[in-house]
């Protein structure tokens, strides 16, 4: 490895860690490209355009899944290798703590490592037959309603065909690697990394019939909002949004390029949701 990109969340402790690792990478002849963590722009068109480096041999990311969330999209379809050292709370894009950190970069510097590939979402809004934003997102694309809008009717086609029209908080389309995100804290189901598969889960439906529905990767996703009503917003990995109107057309498949995650030895997912999750005493 001869360049490795570090992206920083802003926190006394993470700056200070990450002063101390990049002194330890360059006394081993790794040049360091830093990126901070800014706050992403809520607007989707005020959102950074930079790109990583295209030489990067690797991405570290010292913050919480926020940071990580804004490093992928740094790195964008390069294929870059990225790791998420934890310094925000639950964590679960992080794959080691802190404490693990110069452990972890010794076996990534002798090779002992692995890459997953998780799934990606590519979710474009047309107005007027016309693109007028498209992300690729890591965790999940959602419709939701303001704090003070009434209930969203959104109309809901798989490949072609008209599913339902959920009345409901709103919509949450995310990939296995987001099923422990939003979409869980809405009642979703947990979906292992490896299952390739969507899950959509509504958000308060009004009809409790509305469940989560798990869907296979090769489905397409057409939603529209059934009826007018403001104050509906597209939201990309929760980092930034795009206001939704009623004849918008919205579509969410799989991504071609999905994103390349370090995975080191004798860390497992079991493990990771056990902890995070506190099942049988595990702890965050």
């Amino acid at each position: 490895m001869k360049k490795i990109g570090l992206v920083v969340k802003n926190d006394v402790k993470a700056l200070e860690t990450a002063d101390t690792l990049e002194a330890w990478l360059t006394r081993r002849g790794i040049s360091v490209v830093r990126k901070p963590s800014v706050p992403p722009p809520r607007d989707i068109f005020l959102e950074e355009k930079a790109h990583a480096p295209s030489d990067l041999s690797c991405v570290l990311v010292l913050g919480g899944d926020g940071t990580f969330l804004s490093a992928v999209a740094w790195v964008g379809n390069q294929g870059i290798p990225v790791l998420g050292i934890k310094f925000g709370e639950v964590g679960f894009l992080a794959e080691i703590t802190e404490e693990d950190l110069f452990p972890a970069m010794e076996a990534i510097l002798k090779g002992n490592f692995s890459i997953e590939r998780r799934m990606r979402l590519w979710v474009q809004l047309l107005r007027g037959g016309e693109c007028i934003a498209e992300r690729v997102v890591l965790n999940d694309a959602v419709v939701n309603k303001g704090a003070l809008a009434r209930l969203a009717h959104i109309k809901t086609s798989i490949n072609g065909r008209y599913l339902t029209t959920y009345s409901a908080d709103g919509l949450i389309v995310a990939t296995p690697t987001g099923s422990t995100a939003y979409s869980l804290a809405a009642g979703g189901p947990i979906l292992h990394p490896a299952v390739p598969a969507v899950v959509m889960t509504p958000i308060c439906p009004f009809t409790l019939t509305n469940r989560p529905l798990i869907l296979p990767d090769t489905a397409v996703i057409t939603i529209q909002l059934a009826k007018e009503a403001a104050h509906i917003m597209l939201t990309f990995d929760g980092q930034a949004g795009i206001e939704v109107h009623e004849k918008d057309i919205i579509t969410i498949q799989k991504a071609r390029d999905p994103v390349a995650m370090i995975a080191l030895p004798g860390r497992h997912y079991y493990d990771l949701l056990k902890n995070k999750l506190r099942w049988s005493g595990g702890r965050v």
